[in-house]
């Protein structure tokens, strides 16, 4: 009986939702705002998740990207990578098998990542007035 070994570096999906699970964690911890989380198994090589979130500020951004970061850098022993802190308009933090953007509302409504992955969002109520 031949025995397989993972390669350096291969996750499991329990390790995959144990990281995500972190993440939820601390965005929710630091007041993340329209959480979707985007399962990528089968979609993608890049992650196996994929999470957007927005906040109110690029203050707030910048905090719950370097928050986050944090969290991952302790649950893995590996820092995170992490771009577009110099504007907080939209972060990215790439945690492995899990990445994360975090937008400011009218950022995350001009690129809707969501649709472009194929998320089938309910589309919010339309009111009509009646004359």
């Amino acid at each position: 009986m031949t025995r397989r070994r993972r390669a350096a570096g291969s996750t499991t999906r329990a390790s995959s939702e144990r990281l995500l699970g972190i993440v939820e964690k601390s965005l929710d911890d630091h007041k993340a705002e329209d959480l979707v989380v985007i399962d990528l198994h089968g979609k993608s090589t890049i992650a196996d998740y994929m999470v957007i979130a927005s906040g109110r500020s690029q203050r707030q951004i910048g905090a719950m990207a370097d928050h986050l970061a944090q969290a991952l850098k302790q649950a893995t022993g590996r820092p995170a990578s992490v771009e577009g802190t110099q504007q907080c308009d939209w972060v990215l933090v790439d945690g492995g098998d899990v990445v994360v953007h975090l937008f400011r509302p009218e950022i995350r409504s001009f690129y809707n990542l969501e649709k472009m992955w194929g998320m089938n969002l309910p589309e919010p109520e339309r009111v009509i007035a009646v004359a």
